[in-house]
């Protein structure tokens, strides 16, 4: 999953940046209100960890103007300790959730998979595929109960389309949802990990639909 981070500190948006690289995420890093409303605006994120007091274009008014475009990836605020009418405000303006500094970042963390996987559609921490099981929250995928020994791009390929189980993902969606705004996306990389990934779970589990994309099999 891509996430953006948008925070000015540059302390605290790297420790958040490695934060969420560890539970899962694939994180970009905007300093500045105007960059930040430019990248939610312009890259395919599923979520967003957004400090409202940034200097420049307000987070609130990155917000609202995300939200006017139709851009709908959960938006996870940060905001200052005891501050209610900056909850408020955020909220108004689309915020799905909200964290208080000083705050744990595994807090943050958790609180953006779980936005994640309610935009999916989840509501457990625990995303199913026939026998296989995404532990969201510790990074571990088993198969009848039996962890798979996967490399990390392996989890984040699997783990995407466990997010989104019988329907078409495309090339080019994944390539946009696991690699960061600077890298470069590389197609033959996916098709080379999903043969391996067939080899590890069981070949009719990811079907391929040729000039669509992808399909991973939910059992259902």
């Amino acid at each position: 999953m891509r996430c953006l981070i948008v925070e000015d500190d540059p302390t605290l948006a790297t420790q958040l940046a490695d934060a969420m690289s560890v539970g899962g995420f694939v994180p970009d890093i905007a300093a500045t209100g105007d960059r930040g409303e430019f990248l939610g605006a312009t890259e395919p994120y599923d979520v967003a960890v957004l400090d409202l007091g940034l200097p420049g274009l307000p987070g609130i008014e990155v917000l609202t103007r995300w939200r006017a475009q139709g851009i709908t990836m959960p938006v996870l605020i940060l905001t200052a300790r005891g501050d209610w009418t900056d909850k408020v405000a955020g909220f108004r303006a689309g915020a799905d959730d909200y964290a208080v500094k000083p705050f744990r970042l595994d807090e943050v963390v958790l609180r953006a998979q779980t936005l994640v996987r309610r935009a999916a559609g989840h509501a457990r921490a625990v995303l199913t595929a026939g026998p296989l099981a995404y532990d969201t929250q510790l990074g571990v995928i088993t198969r009848d109960g039996v962890a798979q020994r996967l490399t990390a791009f392996e989890t984040r390929i699997l783990g995407y389309l466990m997010h989104h189980p019988d329907r078409v993902v495309s090339r080019t969606e994944l390539s946009e949802h696991l690699y960061d705004a600077g890298s470069d996306r590389d197609f033959k990389s996916i098709e080379v990990v999903i043969g391996r990934l067939r080899r590890k779970i069981g070949g009719a589990m990811i079907e391929t639909r040729r000039g669509e994309g992808y399909v991973l099999r939910s059992g259902r």
